[in-house]
């Protein structure tokens, strides 16, 4: 198991990185998408797009300096995928909360838990590939 670690220590210490950034995201998203639904009586489907954007920023920031090591300036082409990467996440994030709540009728809190865990896995995967290189 060690040798195991060992060999893959990089992408260990990665994984785990980017979990923290993730759990620090996530509480950021779950916690605004709250807010603003329950207090400021926003629609949960646009309080999530802009609960999304925001943990999006933090976890844009942390993951190119502290989980990916990105240590060059981003290009406007690197820039350009991020946020294309992020729409596309953004949409999963929105489809599933749309069919979670509207179709399924499942409190949206509880949705928003599939959604980020679907969205994770995709910006791990597609950042991974895309990003770091």
């Amino acid at each position: 198991m060690k040798e195991l670690l060992k060999k893959h220590e990089k992408l260990v210490r990665q994984i785990l990185k980017f979990g923290v950034v993730g759990g620090g995201a996530f509480l950021i998203d779950y916690s605004v998408l709250y807010l603003l639904t329950e207090f400021v009586g926003i629609h949960y489907l646009i309080s999530s797009v802009i609960s999304f954007i925001v943990s999006l920023i933090f976890n844009y920031i942390l993951s190119i300096y502290w989980v990916f090591d990105v240590t060059k300036k981003q290009t406007s082409r690197e820039v350009f995928v991020f946020v294309i990467l992020s729409v596309i996440g953004l949409l999963i994030n929105q489809v599933v909360m749309y069919a979670g709540s509207d179709l399924l009728h499942i409190y949206y809190m509880l949705t928003k838990l599939v959604a980020t865990f679907i969205v994770m896995v995709w910006n791990f995967v597609t950042r991974k590939i895309f990003i770091e290189k």
